[in-house]
C-alpha cells in the first residue's frame, strides 16, 4: 500500500468525506493503492488495520482534529495538512507528502 489517510473535521459530516473521497480518487488516479479512513460525527467510517497502517509508506492526516487510535501508526512518517487542501488540491498534497517521503527514505 502506497498510503494511508485520516480525514476528520469539527462535525465530520461534510468536508470529511468530500476529503476523503477526493484523495481516493487523486490516488486512482496517481496509480497509488490508498486507504483513507473517515473520522466525525458518524464514527470511524473504513477503518484503517494495524496491519495496513504498518504497510503503508507514510500517513497523510486532513485534519486539525485530534484523531483517534494514532498508536497503529507507530514509525510510519506522517504529514498533516488542513482538510480543505484535501477537497481543492488532492493531486497536490498526495504528490508533496511522496516527495517528502522519499526525501526520508534517500537519507
Amino acid at each position: 500500500m502506497d498510503f494511508v489517510a485520516i480525514t476528520s473535521c469539527p462535525a465530520g459530516l461534510a468536508h470529511t468525506p468530500m476529503a476523503a473521497k477526493a484523495l481516493e480518487n487523486a490516488a486512482r488516479e496517481l496509480g497509488l493503492d490508498a486507504k483513507v479512513e473517515q473520522q466525525g460525527a458518524m464514527g470511524l467510517k473504513n477503518e484503517i488495520t494495524p496491519e495496513e497502517a504498518q504497510q503503508a509508506r507514510f500517513l497523510l492526516i486532513g485534519s486539525d482534529q485530534k484523531i483517534e487510535k494514532m498508536e497503529r501508526f507507530k514509525g510510519k512518517p506522517a504529514m498533516r495538512v488542513d482538510i480543505n487542501m484535501c477537497i481543492k488540491k488532492p493531486k497536490a498534497v498526495i504528490q508533496k507528502c511522496l516527495q517528502a517521503v522519499e526525501k526520508l527514505e534517500n537519507k
